[in-house]
Parts: structure tokens; sequence; C-alpha cells
């Protein structure tokens, strides 16, 4: 009898759906510490390496990242079992893999870090760390040549770009929740959503106020004193003191943090480059995300990105709203299928399978698609219209339609309220069960009273809602009391809105988010937005509705760190108070455009 349980009666998405497995062939494994790899210009890493208590070769799989090694491997995951994102002891950068699991099943396990992390050396540069490790593993005698990389995240990140380098040995790679595509190791567009700025980064670092030990700041190359000097002077900097407290020590606090701080813009070479190096990955990829990554961007930006780009076998998955548990070990069944076919020969059927899967919400549910976004997609537009209304009728033209009044709100900073001012837009209650899976883009029509703002638009269900809305006393308003449950967001600031429009689609807006395209909002003037949410899959069932908030403003949930079970970026916000007014009518047609699926259509894996 199969032991494996039905992948169709998953309840969270957070286990791709394989009824794959075989049967352990190993009970132990062989532990080797610390053991030092010379690179090419002789600077040695630190890696770990599992193996199988066998003199069989085997097949390795690598895990790479900055993260320190010596929390990733067995016996801290034997202390830490497998923790849901709402434990408190949930990590999230334990990220390489169950070693028991794949030592096992007859791979072996290497974990490492690059150069300068941990206990590996320093020196030089670390551009070809992967590369050369990978080499190296393949030539020892317990490998019978074929490496393939495991580990989510920034263990992700890094096995599409040693994929660009071609290493021989490598032959497959499961980056799943990779960073960016659009640079090295992530990219400014796919993280800065928009071209707003978020803490994500800085809440996976340190708040150090006390300056101590990094001695008094230098005077910087001049250039990039003037970055400096600029972002100094910037008011909406100065109201986030931790912010503010890391541009004082002018990059010997959190470097990295300091260089996106003074110079918060895409660069057109490091998009042209990156365009150029996608048709460098030979080799088969799977990726994906999961629909919790719409927080922090990186992740779920990058998949589609990846996806969209490479021109190899691959295939792509979004699972559920909640993170992996950590320490990782989702989707191992998955994960040995894939390595299973591409490196030890098995027939798996992995690649019969439709190439997209995804999780639907609301559903609860997995389903299949040919491509991504999905083919069978009817773009449907939904209009903002008066009274808070979310309307499939278009404006008409010559008639009241081109002369309905504005909506407007007025959100002060936060050094004045917590208070987040918003327009709520809804649909009526759906008659039938709607199917929205895919990217989503608003076209806003906004006027504001400043030079600058930020759009943040919010997708939610509402409901189930069996109320009536009529002019009787208790039936005029839509009831407050509605469940209510987020879907994904959108950003946009007001001064990035300019478009690439070589590169934009229908479905996703390209803003160019360089210094150059920066440009001023001409207050009082109505200005045309396009600000892409980030992709989701929901089932609206009858009875629920479709919910649009337009906000400027996120509270932070403690400026000294991440105060939740998981860390949950804000962004930096405006410093002034600004009055906002969206326009709908026939001039002005603001319109959220939606990627509808039928219900009916769901290619079943073999």
């Amino acid at each position: 009898m199969n032991n494996v349980p039905n992948p169709f009666l998953t309840a969270a998405g957070d286990d791709l759906p394989t009824q794959y497995d075989r049967p352990p062939d190993f009970d132990g494994f062989i532990e080797e510490r610390d053991v030092r790899v010379p690179m090419r210009d002789g600077v040695h890493l630190s890696v770990d390496i599992y193996r199988p208590e066998t003199k069989t070769k085997l097949p390795a799989l690598l895990a790479f990242a900055i993260y320190n090694k010596d929390l990733q491997g067995p016996d801290v995951a034997e202390a830490l079992t497998p923790q849901p994102s709402w434990a408190p002891l949930w990590t999230g950068w334990l990220e390489a893999g169950d070693t028991r699991f794949l030592t096992s099943r007859g791979y072996i396990h290497v974990i490492g870090a690059p150069r300068g992390i941990g206990k590996s050396e320093s020196g030089g540069s670390r551009e070809f760390d992967s590369y050369d490790l990978i080499e190296w593993i393949a030539k020892q005698p317990w490998c019978d040549g074929n490496v393939g990389m495991i580990g989510i995240s920034g263990f992700g990140a890094e096995q599409f770009n040693v994929a660009k380098q071609q290493p021989p040995a490598l032959k497959a790679i499961f980056p799943f929740d990779p960073r960016g595509a659009y640079g090295t190791l992530g990219s400014f567009r796919e993280e800065y959503h928009g071209g707003v700025l978020h803490l994500f980064r800085y809440l996976l670092s340190i708040n150090l106020v006390a300056h101590q030990n990094k001695g008094q700041p230098g005077a910087l190359p001049p250039e990039r004193e003037a970055l400096w000097r600029e972002a100094m002077a910037n008011p909406d900097f100065k109201i986030y003191p931790h912010v503010y407290n890391i541009l004082t020590q002018k990059g010997q606090h959190l470097p990295a943090i300091f260089d996106f701080l003074i110079h918060p813009y895409d660069k057109e070479e490091i998009v042209e480059k990156a365009e150029a190096d996608f048709g460098k990955i030979k080799i088969p990829a799977y990726t994906g995300s999961g629909w919790y990554a719409y927080g922090y961007k990186t992740h779920l930006n990058g998949a589609q990105n990846w996806f969209r780009n490479i021109d190899v076998p691959k295939k792509l998955a979004f699972g559920g709203p909640s993170h992996l548990e950590r320490p990782f070990r989702s989707f191992h069944q998955e994960i040995l299928r894939w390595y299973d076919h591409w490196l030890k020969g098995i027939d798996t059927g992995i690649m019969d399978e439709p190439p997209v899967k995804y999780w639907v919400m609301g559903a609860n549910e997995w389903r299949y698609g040919q491509d991504w976004p999905l083919p069978e997609t009817q773009w449907t537009k939904l209009y903002l219209s008066s009274w808070g209304r979310l309307r499939p009728q278009p404006f008409l033209p010559s008639s009241t339609d081109g002369r309905l009044a504005p909506d407007a709100f007025v959100q002060m900073p936060l050094t004045q309220t917590t208070e987040v001012q918003r327009l709520r837009y809804m649909s009526e209650p759906l008659p039938q069960d709607t199917l929205i899976a895919g990217p989503i883009v608003l076209t806003l029509f906004a006027e504001i009273d400043q030079d600058d703002t930020n759009w943040i638009v919010v997708l939610s269900d509402v409901g189930p809602d069996v109320s009536v809305r009529t002019a009787r006393e208790g039936e005029r308003n839509v009831p407050r009391d509605l469940p209510e449950r987020e879907l994904t967001r959108g950003w946009l600031k007001a001064s990035m809105r300019e478009l690439d429009p070589k590169r934009s689609k229908p479905w996703k807006p390209w803003h160019k988010l360089t210094r150059a395209a920066k440009k001023p909002v001409v207050p009082g003037q109505v200005t045309e937005y396009q600000i892409e949410l980030m992709a989701t899959a929901n089932m609206f069932k009858a009875g629920h509705r479709i919910c649009l908030d337009i906000t400027s403003l996120d509270v932070p949930t403690g400026v000294g760190g991440a105060t939740n079970v998981e860390y949950i970026p804000y962004h930096i916000c405006s410093s002034r108070t600004v009055l906002h007014k969206v326009h709908h009518d026939a001039r002005h047609p603001s319109h959220l455009l939606l990627p509808v699926i039928p219900v009916s259509e769901n290619p079943q894996p073999r």
C-alpha cells in the first residue's frame, strides 16, 4: 500500500503535489566538517560534507550561500525540529535542506559558504567560488561527476548565478525562492517594487545604534559623498531614526543598506547585462516561490522573471500563503523526483506534467498550467466608480460619466498618526466562483497636492456577504464585520512612474526606476499611473466580493527590528501630509486588470 499522502488533500500549499518517493537506500552517513577546498586563486573555502556509507560513487547536491554553514546541518535540525512559520523559533535562513533525507536516498549533501563568510578564508573576488567548488566536488572519489544544487532563498539565488557560468559538472538546479533575475544575486527593481523602499534587509540585520569599534566616519569618494549628502537631506529618511543612523555612519554600519539608501534606483546597464546573460543558462531549472513572498517581493518577482526569460527544460511552482518550515525540509519528494530524473536517469514522470503548478487560495487546491501567465487567461477589467464600487461596466463617452467627481483621502505622516487612510472599492457579491490567477495591474488616474507620494494598493477577498443593499434603514451599507483576507499588494513611487514601452506588457508595466527617469509630480495635475500588483491565485467563492484598497502608508511593527514571528517589511513613506484624489470617469477610466481563469480548465499531471 502506498503510504504517501494524497497531494490533493494538502491543506496549506506548503508542499508540492507529488506522490513520488523511493525507499531509503542508506541508514547512516559519513560526516566531514570544515573541509578546506582551494579556489583558483589559493583562497580556501570551508565546507561540510555528508555522504552515505558506501564506496559507490554518487551524485552530489551542493547548498551554497552567505549564511553560516554551521547552522545548516543535521545536528541543528535534530535540536530544532522543523518549525512552522508562526512558531517563535522559526528562523528564515535555515535553508540548506534535509541532510538525512538526501543521504538516505543516495545523494551527497555538501554545505558551504563563499569566501569571507564563516570559516571560509577572505580575500580576492568570490565570483567563481561556486564554479570552482562544483568542479572540485565532481572530481572527488565519492562523486560520480554529477552535481546539482539545493536550498532556497539565498541558496536559490546562488544556483542561477553559477548556472550562468556553466560549470561542466552542474547538470540541473532547483532554485526555489530565488532572488531577482535582473542583477547579480538580486536586483533593485524586483526587491523594491515600483521604487518604494522597504526595510526587509534591515530586518535581517542588526539595529546597532552604538557607534563603537568602527572609528570616525571618513570621507567618501566625491561622487558617493554627493549622493550621501542628498540622502542625508531627505526628510523621509530623517523620520526613521534607525535608517538615518545608517546614513550618518557613512557605510561603516550595514554597508549594503547604506548603498541602496544613497542610490535607491535601478541601473539600465544592470538590466541590459541580465538580459544578455539569460541565454547563458543551459541546464534544466525548477524554480518558484510562495504567495507569502508578495510582502518582500524579491522571491516572487524573481521566480517569474527567471522562468519567463530562460530557454531550457524548466518548471515553475507557486506554493501557499504561509512561509515554509525551517529548517527547510519542504518539497523534498519533488526535489528527489527532479534529481532522480536529471542526475540518476530514473523515469520519474516529472517532465510529463504541465510545466506550471500553483496553489489556489480560497479553494485550497493545486492547479496546473502550460505557461505563466496562463494561456487561458481572460483579461478582465473592473472599473473604479463612485460610492466605492468596482464595476465591470466601462464608462460611457459623451455622457454624465465624463463629469464624475473624484474620491479623496488625506494621509498624515507617521510622525503624527498610525491611522492608515484609504479609499475602498468593492465588487458586488459574485454570482459564481471566480478564479483569479496571475499578475494584476491597476491603471490609476490621480492627483496629489505634493510632488511625490507612495501608492500602496491592496487586493482582498471579502465575504461571504448575504446582505442586500437598498434604501431601507439597516440595508444601506455593506456590513462592517465581513470576513476579510488580504491576498496581495502593489507599490509605486509616484515620481518613478515613467514606463519603458519596449519592455512593458499589458499585464506587466515596466517602470524604468532609474535616477534619470525620476520625475516629480505636478501638484494638482491629474496623472496616470500603472501600478503592478504582485501575482496571486485565489478562488473568490460565490457571494464574496473583490476588494481594492488604495493607500499611501504602512506602519512598522517596531523600528528596532522584527517583532512578529515572521519579518514583515514596511516601507519608507512620506514625511509630509498628502491629499490624494482618485479620478474615475470617461476621461480618466481608472480600472483593475484581473487574470480570470475558467474554473473548468485544469490540466492534470500524469
